[in-house]
């Protein structure tokens, strides 16, 4: 059945059950209800026709008993539930001497209520009224008799008054009614009755009560309760089939939604307000059973008693409320049946849609996955590890396989339980089917020619490594051993050997290759194949060349040869044992015979044991050949391999951070902290797996040239500093979270053995094995055409880890208000003992002890140095790692140096501000010290030059220097010296003038290092006399512009004092001694 024919089919059906519960409603006399839906199944109308009008009756005036209940229990009049012959209901008006009191709407209310009690059928014949005032006077019976012909009701039969019985006034109402007869106005004949037993004559006996002479028994309490219960028990089965009416509407009327949780919320809506209907026509049915029940009670407790009329009535009436109900009942849980299933079905095909989504995406995500993998492979290694994660993969596609076979199944069940979305149903189940066996195809190839291409690889393996084994075997057979018979035939039986295995090892013809492994080989694999190929080609030829001299010298027959001691010089001297002259002697060899002598060129080598050295030579070219080709292999291997391992964390841990699915299982520290675990993990992936790795493999058959990679990469490498300074941060969420369920659970799905840390570290692994591997190449490269550039990538690798160390010392520092990144680059750093020395006036002071020096670390910046409080902390790992306290920092354009302190040579001191501050520093070692020195020396070189090439844009500079005196001198900013001068002395100091020619410092052995800066004199020389000074320390330098020129300042640390040696006069920079 189509999804239009269900919906049309069910929506008949509603309007069919609801138009029965509409004409319920109707038959209960709702107004309005039920007028939308006229179809009305014939069959019952018969059925409800035969009491609609007992019920219409009931209900046709807005008065219930409920409502008049006060009025009805003054019993002024009531139905008794006799009939007279004719079947008309008797209405009896007993003695009430206060009938005169009742207002005329209690009246017409009581009269109205009780003619509307009775059926249609009876009140249609008419009212037989019986009026009791036999204790009452003649107006009594004027006045009741004109109430009622004025506000009657209903129609009247008979009228029948039991007048007064005293003698005065029965006589007077004779009279009196005969002249009053017509001021009644009554249609029905009114008749005047003297006593009971007349009465009897016109009502039989058992139709009245005793108080009438009847046998009828009558209460009206009762009868009050009846009538309340019945009607609002009709009232309840009109406001349930009300609701029900709406309800069903409602159902018939509702779109079905089009998502899960909204037909799910619409399904369980539904049910609770279905529930709440059936709860309320439960409660109407306990009502009117119990109410039946009141009705039957005299029944009941005496099988004898007969009923009257109106309680027969009153039974039926409610016999057929509850009848009624049930059926309404019945009629709403079939609509109910088919408005469950309807919604069901709909769930079921929304979850099935669902599912179908999720499969079909499933599906793409594991064709698309599977496109990734690779069928062939770089390397036996890598073709291993595909197929391992191919198995592995191999799980999860037949898990998705198995949710899509299951889900085309469960289609099935709805079309075989005949749902209404067949038609949509059916085709997404042939379409997972198909897509499932393209999956499941394209999964079989692949292993297949994983499988294909792991063969090939490991026989390309095998070949390759029996080829540089070979040709290891020939490099590593010394040429002078050979020379002997023995020797000869040594080596020749060790190449037979390694030929012995050549079937298992060595690669087939290549047509053979082409033709059984056609399906993976493509371009790369063509020319990896027929590069191995050609490489044992290559051995086997170098192979015949050495078996054929080798053979030759093991048949050579031994002769006695006197033993004459050579020359040592004169081999040396010769220009034809030169390298150069042997490789030019190669080049002109003839290879037809490679036991004869080469031809003409320079000279001839007659001589064996030439031939035996240039051989040598050649052996070990080819040795260092095949060393290089190792390297080369190891850091291509272990690149490929670095690459793997990266793609493998970012797949099974990073990503996996982003899955919803483990959500659960990551712990609320960890959530949000990706970049702060792998730090730009990510970045150096792609750098290695898209770029480095594939411009290394170019460099596979000249290994010596590899540096050139290196140094074009450099900038690209320094990313690595990066993910070192996040290193720490990394290392300490590990800490914390290592143990949770997410770590446990990605490293069991990828079959680690080892956890996320050991994967961590990586990175900050292969930058430190790079240092290694290039200073392998460059072992086995130094008289190669790339050895520089072999040299200058280490040293350039050296300077990024260098970089990397001290910047995560840099980052440890605290208690620095300033921007580091203003200091400069950071040149040096390391721990010293420090002492410190403050001049106050002519008294030096030491803020400790001379033999409790503080123990600094100092940050060598180039502009400032930085003095810091090394601190260890406590911890695992990174957290180990120490902190530096921040103390001071000096200005490096304020600061000069003393090489030697105190006649130690691991001491050396840095000052400022006229040595009134002096820093004493003790190095670890000598030779920390002399780098440290070094640099601080190329660090104020560098401001001196700077300095020097600003005063050089202004023409004309004067420069004035002070007295020389043969003491020490400083270059200090300020007024520097170890000994005081007077203010008389300075004044006597002439200024010397130099000319424009160059006067070059002369440096001592500990300066040796320091540049050559010339000064400018405007006087062709100066005397002793004008560069001396009296005993005591020079005043600072200054520079005298000419008058016409503006003033130029200059760093004071840059200025140059002169210094008188025994030799003559030099000028010496005093800020480096």
């Amino acid at each position: 059945m189509s999804l239009h024919e269900f919906l049309r089919e069910g929506g008949e059906a509603s309007c069919r059950i609801v138009s029965r519960l509409g004409h319920l409603i109707q038959s209960l006399d709702v107004s309005g209800l039920g007028s939308s839906f006229p179809f009305n199944p014939a069959g019952r109308r018969s059925s409800w026709r035969d009491w609609d009008d007992d019920i219409m009756q009931l209900d046709s005036s807005p008065l219930r008993a409920a409502d008049i209940t006060p009025d009805l229990k003054k019993q002024f009049a009531f139905l008794s539930g006799g009939r007279g012959d004719t079947g008309s209901p008797i209405i009896v008006f007993p003695e009430f001497p206060a009938f005169g009191e009742i207002t005329d709407g209690a009246f017409h209310n009581v009269l109205t209520y009780l003619t509307s009690v009775p059926s249609l059928s009876s009140t249609g014949v008419g009212f037989i009224l019986v009026i009791d005032r036999r204790q009452d006077r003649w107006a009594a019976v004027k006045g009741t008799l004109l109430r009622i012909a004025g506000s009657f009701p209903g129609n009247l039969q008979l009228v029948l008054v039991l007048r007064p019985t005293t003698l005065l006034q029965r006589t007077l109402s004779d009279i009196l009614f005969k002249f009053n007869k017509d001021e009644f106005k009554m249609k029905v004949p009114v008749i005047m009755l003297s006593s009971i037993t007349e009465l009897h004559a016109y009502i039989d006996h058992s139709q009245l009560t005793k108080e009438l002479g009847g046998t009828q028994e009558y209460c009206h309490e009762k009868w009050i309760s009846h009538r309340t219960a019945i009607e609002g028990f009709a009232l309840m089965v009109k406001k349930t089939a009300q609701i029900l009416q709406s309800f069903g509407t409602v159902l018939a009327e509702t779109e079905l939604p089009n998502d899960i949780q909204a037909t799910s919320v619409l399904l369980s809506t539904h049910t609770n307000k279905k529930d709440k209907m059936k709860e309320d026509l439960l409660v109407a049915l306990n009502q009117g059973s119990r109410l039946l029940e009141s009705i039957n009670e005299p029944v009941v407790r005496d099988p004898d008693h007969n009923m009257n009329q109106d309680e027969l009535e009153n039974l039926a009436t409610v016999q057929r409320l509850l009848s009624q109900l049930d059926e309404t009942e019945r009629a709403f849980d079939e609509f109910w049946v088919r408005h469950q299933t309807k919604l069901q079905q709909c769930l079921q095909l929304r979850h099935f849609e669902h599912n179908y989504r999720e499969v079909r995406a499933l599906l793409d995500q594991v064709s698309e996955k599977l496109a990734t993998f690779s069928e062939v492979g770089i390397s036996p290694a890598h073709a291993d590890h595909i197929f391992s994660e191919l198995s592995t993969y191999e799980e999860r596609v037949c898990e998705v396989l198995g949710r899509a076979s299951s889900l085309a199944c469960d289609g099935d069940d709805m079309i075989h339980n005949s749902h209404y979305a067949e038609d949509s149903v059916q085709p997404k189940c042939m379409e997972l089917r198909a897509v499932s066996e393209n999956v499941s195809s394209n999964l079989r190839t692949r292993k297949d020619h994983l499988l294909k291409a792991m063969e090939l690889h490991h026989c390309l393996e095998r070949a390759s490594k029996w080829v540089d084994d070979g040709i290891y075997l020939l490099a590593s057979q010394p040429v002078d051993k050979c020379q002997s018979h023995e020797g000869a035939e040594l080596a020749l039986k060790e190449l037979e050997h390694h030929l012995d295995n050549a079937e298992q090892n060595q690669l087939s013809e290549l047509s053979t290759i082409w033709r059984e492994y056609e399906t993976v080989l493509n371009q790369q694999f063509r020319d990896q194949v027929e590069k191995v190929f050609q490489k044992q080609v290559s051995m086997q030829e170098m192979f015949d060349k050495r078996r054929v001299s080798l053979k030759k010298l093991a048949a050579k027959q031994t002769r006695p040869v006197q033993p004459v001691a050579p020359r040592p010089e004169a081999f040396i001297k010769s220009p034809l044992s030169s390298p150069a002259h042997i490789a030019q002697q190669e080049r002109k060899c003839s290879e037809a015979d490679s036991g004869n002598s080469c031809e003409k060129g320079n000279g001839q080598l007659q001589n064996g044991d030439n031939n035996s050295r240039h051989a040598s030579l050649s052996e070990e070219e080819e040795n260092l050949a095949v060393l290089r080709r190792h390297v080369m292999n190891e850091l291509l291997e272990t690149e490929r391999a670095y690459v793997e391992e990266l793609l493998c964390v970012l797949q099974g841990y990073a990503s996996e951070m982003d899955n919803a699915a483990m959500a659960h299982l990551i712990p609320a520290p960890l959530q949000n902290k990706k970049e702060v675990l792998f730090g730009n993990m990510l970045e150096i992936y792609h750098f290695h797996e898209r770029t480095f790795l594939r411009e290394l493999e170019q460099y596979t058959d000249c290994p010596e040239l590899i540096g050139r990679c290196f140094l074009e990469r450099m900038t690209d490498l320094q990313i690595y500093e990066k993910y070192c300074h996040n290193k720490p941060r990394s290392e300490s969420l590990w800490r914390q979270c290592s143990d949770c369920a997410f770590f446990q659970e990605c490293q069991k799905k990828l079959e680690h053995k080892l956890g996320l840390d050991s994967y961590l570290l990586k990175p900050v692994q292969r930058i430190t094995k790079y240092q290694l591997l290039l200073k392998e190449m460059l072992k086995y490269s130094k008289s190669c055409e790339g050895a520089d550039d072999l040299q200058d990538a280490l040293t350039s690798i050296l300077g990024i880890l260098k970089a990397v160390n001290d910047s995560m010392h840099l980052i440890a520092i605290t208690g620095y208000e300033g921007n580091m990144s203003e200091l400069g680059k950071l040149l040096m750093q390391g721990s010293f003992s420090v002492w410190t020395e403050h001049k106050k006036g002519h008294a030096k002071v030491k803020d400790l002890a001379r033999f409790k020096p503080m123990q600094r670390h100092l940050f060598l910046h180039e502009k400032t140095l930085l003095f810091c409080k090394r601190r260890e902390e406590n911890g695992e790992g990174y957290e180990k790692a120490p902190s530096y306290s921040f103390k001071q920092s000096l200005n490096m354009s304020a600061v000069g140096i003393t090489e030697n302190a105190k006649g130690d040579n691991k001491k050396f001191e840095i000052w400022c501000n006229s040595r009134e501050e002096v820093y004493i520093v003790q190095a670890p070692t000598a030779e920390v010290k002399t780098t440290w020195v070094n640099e601080i020396r190329k660090v104020l070189t560098t401001q001196l030059e700077a300095c020097r090439a600003s005063q050089q844009k202004a023409p004309d500079q004067v420069f004035q220097f002070p007295p020389v005196s043969s003491g020490p001198v400083s270059l200090s900013p300020f007024k520097s010296g170890q000994k005081s001068f007077k203010r008389g002395e300075e004044k006597k100091a002439e200024p010397c003038s130099l000319d424009a020619d160059f006067l070059f410092f002369t440096r001592s052995p500990l300066e040796k290092d320091l540049p050559r800066v010339p000064i400018t004199r405007r006087s062709g020389r100066a005397t002793p006399r004008r560069l001396a000074s009296k005993a005591g320390t020079r005043p600072p330098c200054r520079w005298m512009p000419q008058r016409s020129m503006k003033d130029i300042p200059a760093p004071m640390s840059l200025l140059i004092l002169t210094q008188r040696t025994t030799a003559g006069r030099s000028c010496v920079p005093a800020n480096i001694r």
